[in-house]
């Protein structure tokens, strides 16, 4: 789905809290070319309101953020999101695309 948003304008990147080796070997695993961001505490999924809750501090899982996407303007504004409770279930494509093509398109 990265190249179709990539094709509207809109850069991809993603945020996580893994460790950066983790990210390394994702990246490679899956000849990734988008940007991977690591968020190590966890500051940025919180602020954005992404955290998944399920886990308390100190646990392993602490500081996962929920699956989504997030469309963020160059000011670092939230235009739009799409987030899921569960790791199971993903926000659906087709809506993604459409978000994004109609925000793309509209006067700012």
């Amino acid at each position: 789905m990265y190249r179709q948003i990539e094709a509207l304008g809109v850069e991809v990147a993603v945020i996580t809290h893994d460790s950066l080796e983790l990210l390394q070997r994702f990246r490679l695993a899956h000849a990734i070319t988008y940007t991977l961001l690591r968020d190590a505490e966890s500051r940025h999924i919180k602020a954005y309101g992404i955290l998944n809750t399920q886990y308390e501090p100190g646990s392993r899982g602490y500081g996962v953020p929920h699956p989504g996407l997030l469309l963020i303007d160059t000011d670092g504004i939230v235009r739009m999101k799409f987030a899921e409770p569960g790791h199971r279930k993903r926000p659906d494509f087709a809506e993604v695309i459409a978000g994004v093509k109609a925000w793309v398109e509209a006067p700012h």
